[in-house]
């Protein structure tokens, strides 16, 4: 369950900014996460709001917003979404970074990232 760590990162990330002069209420995190990260929406929601407990931000929510997966081939020079492996354990299908066109490995170009996209606050 690495979205307690991601969770944790994020709320050390917050509070460092709020603390910062001038003091800050946070009302909302907005956080962009990249469909190749597997990170599962629902529980970094949960993870977030126990990390937060008894600290500044407690009262903050938290919005993600999805960012699709692409990829580029360097063996056939194809670039878009990337092949998806439908398990039947899998609750959705993995995007994995095997060339849709040819067969080959790919590069992730979009979709890897987990990032704060901006933070809503008051001054206090």
């Amino acid at each position: 369950m690495h979205e307690l760590s991601i969770a944790s990162t994020l709320v050390e990330s917050v509070l460092k900014f709020a603390n910062s002069p001038p003091p800050k209420k946070v009302l909302k995190v907005l956080l962009q996460i990249g469909e190749f990260t597997c990170v599962e929406p629902e529980q970094l929601r949960f993870c977030y709001s126990v990390v937060t407990q008894k600290t500044a931000i407690e009262d903050s929510t938290l919005e993600i917003e999805k960012v699709a997966a692409e990829v580029r081939c360097p063996h056939c020079d194809y670039a878009g979404p990337p092949k998806y492996w439908e398990d039947a354990l899998a609750a959705a299908p993995v995007a994995t970074l095997e060339c849709p066109t040819c067969g080959n490995a790919t590069e992730a170009t979009h979709g890897h990232d987990c990032t704060i996209r901006t933070i809503r606050y008051v001054e206090q």
